[in-house]
C-alpha cells in the first residue's frame, strides 16, 4: 500500500509533488499491524491524566456510601437513620422506604436496588448515605441501625452441593455410551477436582459519577460493554437509551465484573436524583467481595478412559456448583472437555444449588479456566497411569474436527503449540517419575496443560473522519468500544494506519462513550476481533468513496492519504456497520494454547514457586505482539494465583466472607512470579473473520493452574485436586 498511488500520469505527479510524504509513509508502514508498538495512551496513564470513573470533573459533587446487610437471609424490620441524618454534612439517607420504584428486570445484575426489605445474602445493599464529603458519608453510614427478622440461610456448599438440580438453560450433553466405556476401560481415571470461590479485584474498584440534566442521565462509569450499560441503566429507570449516556474512556481492569452492571451504578443515579446534584459513589475494596459477583465454587468429577496405547474412549465432566437464591448463573466448566480431545463417548453435565450468596458472574476465562484445571489434571493423571509422556498423550488424541458439533476447525494449532512449546521449554529434560529432580532443598517438577477459548466477532459500528490541511492528513476513529487497559486504543490506531496509509501519529481514536457508534464489548475475547474488523471496514469504505469521488480508474489501489492529497479533499467522513461473516458459522473457531510450568517445591516448608512459565498460543493474527504478550502474561499470572494463592472463604455460620481485603485474599506479587515467556504460533485464519483476529484476553488464563498442579505432582509425587495448592496440602 505504501507505494500504491494514482494510476499513470497521476501516480507520478503525486509522487513528484510529495516526496516527503512517500518517505514518511514508508517509515510509518514499518510500525503498524503486527508491530510491537507501545500503548499510545501509556503516557496519559503513567502521568495520571487518564480519567477513570470518578476522575471526571463535575461541579458541586456530593459523595455516597453504601451500607450493607449483616445477615444472609431474612427481612429488614426497622432502619433507624435519625442519628445519621443529623450527622454533619449528610444530605440524604436512602433505603427501601424512600427509594424510587425501579424496573427490577432492567438488566442490572444481582438485584440489591433498595426495592424491598427482603435480604437474600450477606452484604446486600440496603441503603445509601449521601453527604458533602466522602468521610462524612462513611461516618454517617456507620450510625445507621438495622433490625432484622432472620431466616435460616443456605450458606454451606459442602453440605448442599449434593442436592443440586439441573440448570434452567443447560441440558446434559451426551455422545455415545460413557458408562459402558468406563466399565470396559483398560485404563481410567475417575476423580473430583475442586476450585474455590474467586473474586475479581481490578485495580480500579467499581465506581460511578451520576449526573442528571433534566430527564437525561450521564453516568461516568467503567463498563466493559458501553452500550450494554446504557441499555441496562435506561431500562431500569424506564428511560429511552438515548436519554442515558455512559462515559467510560479508561477502565482500570474488570475481568468480567464490569461486563454487566450491578446495583451500585443504579444507586449512584438514585442518589443524584434525590439530592438534585452530581454524586460520586465508589465501592471500597471490602465491598467488592459482595457487590459485583464472583466466580463460584465448583466440584468437578472428571472420568477418562483409554486403551493401553493411549487412545481415549470416554470423557465425562460433571460439575456441581451454586447460584444465587433469586437468579441463576452457571459457569460452563465442561466447555473445554467438549472440544479438546477426540473421544467417541462424552458426557457433560451441570447441577446447581441455590444459595444465599451474591449472584456469580463471568470471570476471566469463564468456565474454561476452572474447567481446564479439572480436565487437564485428569489428562495428566491418566498419562501417568499409561506411562506415557503427557505431551505425547495429548497429541495422540487430537481431533480432526470439533467433537461437539462435527464442524471443521477454522484453524487449530494445538499440535504446533505443544511441539514448539516442548522444544522451547526443554521438555526432554523432564523425568517421568516424581521426586527425581532435586536441586538442594527443592524438588523440581515440570507440568503441561492445554487450553482453549472460542473466537467470535460481534456486530459493531464505527465512523472515520478525515481532514486535510495542505499535505497533512489526519483521521479520527470513533466507536463505543472499551479499553480495559489491554491496548484497544493502540491496536485500533495501528489498524486504521494500515488501512488509510497514514502515520499512527496522525490518528486519534475515540472510544468509551455511548454517544459514539455502538460496538461490541470488551468481553469474551470479542473486543479486538470486532473492533479491528469494523475499523478496517470503515477505512476501506472511506477509501472507496474517495475513489468514487475522484471519477478516475486506478492501476494500483491508492490509499486514502494519497487520494485526500491528489484530489484536494478538505474533509470527508463515513460510517460502517460490520457483522460477522455468514460463512463463519460453518466452522468451529477457537484460540488454543499449551502451557508449560517449572516449579520448585521446598522440601522443608512445602512452599511452591513457579520458577519458569511458558505459554504458547495460536490466536490468529497478532495485531500487536507487545500488547499481546502483556495479555498472555497477565492471564498466566492470574492462573498461577488460582493455583497457589487465591481463595475466597465463606463463614457458613453467617454467610459472609472471611477474606475481605487484599491482605487476606492473596494475589501474586512480583516476587511470587518467576521467568515468564510467551510464544505465538503463526496462524492465518480468514475463515473466522476478515482480518483473522481471534482474541487473547480469556485464553491466557486457561490451562495455567493445571500446568502448575501437574508440575507439583511431577516434583513431589502428591496429586493436589483442590485449589489452591497450599503448603499444608503438600507436607
Amino acid at each position: 500500500m505504501a507505494t500504491a498511488a494514482l494510476c499513470g500520469h497521476c501516480r507520478w505527479h503525486w509522487m513528484a509533488a510529495n516526496p516527503d510524504q512517500i518517505i514518511n509513509f514508508m517509515k510509518d508502514k514499518e510500525i503498524n499491524i503486527g508491530s510491537p508498538v507501545s500503548r499510545i495512551d501509556g503516557i496519559l496513564k503513567v502521568t495520571g491524566k487518564a480519567d477513570y470513573s470518578t476522575d471526571h470533573p463535575v461541579k458541586n459533587a456530593a459523595y455516597a456510601v453504601i451500607f450493607k446487610s449483616t445477615i444472609a437471609a431474612g427481612t429488614i424490620t426497622n432502619i433507624d437513620s435519625v442519628t445519621a441524618e443529623k450527622s454533619p454534612g449528610v444530605l440524604a439517607v436512602i433505603t427501601h422506604k424512600n427509594a424510587p420504584k425501579l424496573n427490577a428486570k432492567g438488566g442490572i445484575r444481582g438485584g440489591a436496588m433498595l426495592q424491598s426489605p427482603e435480604v437474600l445474602f450477606f452484604g446486600q445493599h440496603i441503603g445509601v448515605v449521601v453527604a458533602e464529603t466522602f468521610e462524612q458519608a462513611r461516618h454517617a453510614a456507620d450510625l445507621v441501625k438495622v433490625d432484622y427478622d432472620k431466616k435460616e440461610a443456605k450458606t454451606d456448599f459442602e453440605k448442599l452441593h449434593q442436592n443440586g438440580v439441573k440448570p434452567k438453560d443447560k441440558e446434559d450433553e451426551k455422545r455415545g455410551d460413557v458408562k459402558a466405556a468406563l466399565e470396559n476401560a483398560e485404563f481410567k481415571v475417575e476423580e473430583t477436582y475442586a476450585t474455590p470461590i474467586y473474586h475479581h479485584h481490578p485495580l480500579e474498584p467499581h465506581a460511578t459519577i451520576a449526573e442528571w440534566q433534566g430527564e437525561n442521565l450521564i453516568l461516568y462509569n467503567s463498563a466493559q460493554i458501553v452500550n450494554g450499560a446504557q441499555n441496562a441503566a435506561a431500562s431500569t429507570f424506564n428511560l429511552k437509551p438515548e436519554n442515558v449516556r455512559i462515559v467510560s474512556p479508561y477502565i482500570g481492569g474488570g475481568f468480567g465484573s464490569k461486563g454487566g452492571q450491578w446495583g451500585n451504578l443504579v444507586l449512584a443515579a438514585v442518589a443524584a436524583k434525590m439530592v438534585n446534584r452530581p454524586v460520586k459513589l465508589a465501592l471500597t475494596r471490602q465491598q467488592m467481595f459482595n457487590s459485583v459477583g464472583l466466580r463460584q465454587r465448583n466440584y468437578q468429577k472428571v472420568s477418562l478412559a483409554a486403551t493401553k496405547d493411549g487412545k481415549l474412549t470416554a470423557l465425562a465432566h460433571e460439575t456441581a456448583t451454586h447460584a444465587a437464591i433469586e437468579d441463576e448463573f452457571v459457569e460452563p466448566c465442561g466447555d473445554c472437555s467438549k472440544i479438546m480431545y477426540d473421544t467417541p463417548n462424552s458426557l457433560i453435565t451441570y447441577r446447581v444449588t441455590p444459595m444465599n450468596l451474591i449472584l456469580p458472574t463471568y470471570t476471566r476465562g469463564p468456565g474454561k479456566s476452572t474447567g481446564s484445571f479439572a480436565l487437564e489434571s485428569a489428562m495428566d493423571e491418566l498419562a501417568y497411569k499409561l506411562k506415557m509422556d503427557p505431551v505425547e498423550f495429548r497429541l495422540k488424541n487430537e481431533p480432526e474436527k470439533d467433537p461437539s458439533n462435527g464442524k471443521p476447525w477454522s484453524s487449530r494449532k494445538v499440535v504446533e503449540c505443544l511441539k514448539e512449546g516442548a522444544k522451547a521449554f526443554g521438555w526432554d529434560n523432564r523425568k517421568m517419575e516424581p521426586m527425581q529432580n532435586i536441586q538442594g532443598n527443592y524438588w523440581v517438577g515440570y507440568g503441561v496443560a492445554c487450553g482453549t477459548y472460542p473466537a467470535h466477532q460481534r456486530d459493531s459500528s464505527a465512523i472515520v473522519k478525515l481532514k486535510r490541511e495542505g499535505s497533512n492528513v489526519t483521521a479520527i476513529i470513533e466507536l463505543a468500544a472499551a479499553d480495559l487497559g489491554t491496548g484497544t486504543y493502540t491496536i485500533l490506531a495501528q489498524t486504521a494506519a494500515d488501512a488509510l496509509g497514514l502515520s499512527m501519529n496522525n490518528i486519534t481514536v475515540k472510544i468509551g462513550d455511548s454517544d459514539l457508534p455502538p460496538a461490541a464489548g470488551s468481553v469474551g475475547s470479542v473486543g479486538a476481533t470486532s473492533y479491528a474488523n469494523v475499523v478496517n471496514d470503515v477505512c476501506m469504505k472511506v477509501t472507496d468513496e474517495l475513489i468514487a469521488r475522484s471519477g478516475k480508474q486506478f492501476f494500483v489501489r491508492p490509499t486514502a492519504l494519497q487520494l485526500m492529497i491528489s484530489e484536494k479533499v478538505a474533509d470527508i467522513q463515513t460510517r460502517a456497520d460490520s457483522k460477522p461473516l455468514e460463512s463463519a458459522e460453518q466452522y468451529s473457531s477457537h484460540s488454543f494454547n499449551a502451557n508449560f510450568a517449572e516449579v520448585w517445591v521446598n522440601q522443608s516448608t512445602g512452599m511452591v514457586r513457579v520458577k519458569r512459565f511458558l505459554a504458547v498460543t495460536g490466536a490468529g493474527k497478532i495485531l500487536n505482539p507487545k500488547t499481546a504478550r502483556s495479555q498472555i502474561i497477565g492471564g498466566n499470572v492470574w492462573g498461577i494465583g488460582m493455583a497457589l494463592t487465591e481463595e475466597s472463604v465463606v463463614d457458613p455460620r453467617f454467610g459472609n466472607f472471611v477474606t475481605r481485603s487484599l491482605a487476606d485474599y492473596h494475589v501474586p506479587s512480583n516476587l511470587d512470579i518467576g521467568e515468564m515467556e510467551a510464544i505465538f504460533i503463526k496462524e492465518d485464519d480468514k475463515l473466522a473473520n476478515k482480518l483473522g483476529v481471534k482474541g487473547l484476553g480469556e485464553v491466557g488464563i486457561v490451562g495455567v493452574s493445571a500446568a502448575v498442579a501437574n508440575a507439583v505432582f511431577n516434583a513431589t509425587g502428591k496429586r493436589i485436586r483442590e485449589l489452591p495448592i497450599l503448603p499444608d496440602k503438600l507436607l
